[in-house]
């Protein structure tokens, strides 16, 4: 069945995409509007988290942040070498506070998010915690994988929410229980999980503040993979780093690129994501990567792409 196209549509979609492209060549946005508001002064991430981000759970979740400040370190950046080489993992390490938002941790966070987006040697990048038994990535261009090895509630399941992947040991718990507290999920969860897991799913989980153990998020697509846990509590990260592994040897421009399509695409229709999908690839095209695969391909070895 042949479909008709007003006069003028096909210059209009043209013209949009040149509008596209545009939009594809420029960094993504990061602007956030304080808690509460809807037609206020956007703030950078940073400044928003520190209006309200619920704490990864403890005891309890706090809205806002703490204050504390302590001399360890609260995020481990580790650069993987040899043939992990490309791989970055950030580490939350706040035992005594069970992995809830700092001053600090929110500055390092900050501080170790901009200097990633801007590394070209950078390839994935694994969330996980460095507490046993509890989880605790922002607007990345890279592939990013949250390892869920234990708890995953409130504010640590949104940051999980906000990574391209997730994978969990199947003892992992994980929810958005803020309503618990008669206050609702403030860092993203309200639009991630229905995105993730469909409308009246996500609904349910929320109004009943459920908490899914690892089988269950697979069930649901809350999760990629589900591991059983082993005797030394990383079966998750684990997982994680063999998927990390998987993708170092792809273009690193064709990666970047590739997530920006799939972002931008799910937002919009699909006419439009199409036209997204064609500015992004053009931005493939004059890259010495895209020339290094064909040549490697007719030679019968591995690519050495540069991200160039």
């Amino acid at each position: 069945m042949a479909a008709a196209v007003a006069p003028g549509a096909l210059g209009a979609l043209q013209a949009s995409r040149t509008r596209l492209a545009a939009a594809c060549c420029a960094p993504l946005s990061s602007r956030w509007r304080l808690p509460g508001s809807f037609t206020g002064p956007q703030v950078g991430w940073a400044t928003w988290v520190r209006g309200w981000m619920p704490a990864v759970w403890g005891a309890t979740l706090w809205r806002g942040y703490s204050s504390e400040l302590k001399t360890e370190d609260e995020l481990r950046v580790r650069y993987l070498e040899e043939e992990n080489r490309g791989i970055v993992v950030l580490g939350i390490n706040r035992a005594y506070a069970k992995n809830s938002f700092s001053k600090n941790l929110v500055k390092m966070l900050s501080k170790a998010v901009d200097a990633l987006k801007s590394d070209k040697k950078v390839r994935t990048v694994i969330v996980r915690s460095e507490v046993p038994g509890i989880f605790c990535a922002a607007n990345l261009p890279v592939p990013t994988i949250a390892a869920i090895d234990g708890l995953a509630l409130g504010g640590g399941l949104e940051l999980a929410l906000a990574c391209d992947i997730r994978v969990a040991a199947s003892s992992a718990k994980m929810g958005l229980v803020e309503t618990k507290l008669a206050i609702i999920p403030g860092g993203g969860g309200t639009q991630r999980l229905p995105r993730a897991i469909g409308m009246s799913l996500a609904k349910e989980l929320i109004f009943s503040a459920r908490v899914l153990d690892g089988q269950e998020a697979k069930a649901v697509g809350l999760i990629s993979h589900v591991l059983e846990q082993n005797q030394e509590g990383d079966a998750a990260y684990r997982k994680a780093l063999d998927l990390a592994r998987e993708f170092l040897p792809q273009g690193p421009v064709a990666m970047r690129v590739a997530k920006l399509a799939i972002n931008q695409g799910m937002e919009v229709d699909l006419v439009t994501g199409l036209a997204i999908e064609e500015a992004c690839y053009a931005q493939t095209i004059p890259t010495k990567d895209r020339l290094e695969g064909l040549l490697a391909f007719k030679e019968k070895r591995s690519p050495r792409y540069k991200g160039e």
